[in-house]
């Protein structure tokens, strides 16, 4: 981690490479210019970031790679309004501000000796990315490894050069989907809702945990599978963005209740969802 000491003030980034993932959600990669923060940097899987396009704001997205992967961070959003739109129109070689890292996050140390399943949907998989390449890079320190991945159509799949890798290699199990009628003629995944489909592969939820993270729809009909499935509330793990803003819990627009996803999370497990639901 490397803080100023001003909590607003953003370090200088720059963008190293782009990728579009898809017609409106692109991964940007980012170095820190200042050399002492570049080489002092360092963050959780789950942890977010603030991202600045000087002149028009800043936005709340997760820190997409991997804590294991030195020397740069990336992030990964999709165009939806004036910050990101302007996000987008940036170049390799342009600058950019990134605050944080913040939140808690996922507790790997205590998933290690146990099997992981990840449960994604659309442009959700990013705050999943960084865990999976974490754990992908410590792979003697888990068991079997699934990972179910969902969106509307082939188009909207993202890190679709990363789904590919995933499903040749042999330690990991990849099983993607679309919704019915997203599918073209040479889709080689399932077609059906990720609930559907996670409950036809059926993994297994001995000594093993979930980390789930999608649209609300998507979790509300996840997690009761789960529970068929025999996973309990608290080997279940999701994270949140309700409308964080600055990050550090001042503004208050993240709060549910007492709990501010910012600063308590962004990462709960399934039973401290269920018990924030009750303040909504």
């Amino acid at each position: 981690m490397c803080k100023s000491d001003n909590i607003y003030l953003p370090n200088l980034a720059t963008i190293e490479a782009i990728v579009d993932e898809t017609p409106d959600v692109r991964t940007l990669r980012l170095v820190f210019q200042d050399e002492q923060v570049r080489e002092n940097f360092s963050f959780r899987a789950g942890q977010f970031a603030e991202y600045s396009s000087f002149g028009f704001g800043e936005s709340t997205f997760c820190i997409a790679s991997a804590p294991t992967r030195k020397g740069y961070i990336e992030c990964c959003f999709r165009s939806v309004g004036r910050v990101t739109e302007s996000l987008r129109r940036l170049e390799v070689g342009d600058t950019v501000g990134v605050r944080g890292p913040y939140g808690n996050s996922f507790p790997i140390e205590e998933f290690f000796g146990k099997s992981l399943v990840f449960i994604a949907g659309g442009i959700a998989l990013p705050p999943l990315r960084t865990v999976i390449w974490n754990c992908l890079d410590l792979r003697d320190k888990f068991k079997d490894i699934t990972i179910v991945y969902g969106a509307r159509s082939e188009a909207d799949l993202v890190y679709k050069h990363e789904l590919k890798e995933w499903q040749e290699r042999g330690d990991v199990r990849l099983v993607k989907c679309v919704d019915p009628g997203g599918a073209g003629p040479d889709f080689d995944g399932k077609v059906g809702f990720v609930p559907t489909v996670l409950e036809e592969a059926a993994p297994s939820a001995e000594n093993t945990i979930a980390l789930v993270c999608g649209p609300p729809i998507m979790i509300k009909f996840t997690l009761p599978v789960l529970e068929r499935l025999g996973f309990t509330d608290d080997n279940i793990y999701t994270t949140l963005e309700n409308r964080m803003k600055c990050g550090v819990g001042k503004c208050g627009r993240c709060n549910v209740g007492n709990v501010y996803v910012c600063k308590d999370g962004p990462v709960f497990t399934a039973r401290q969802v269920k018990a924030m639901s009750q303040e909504f």
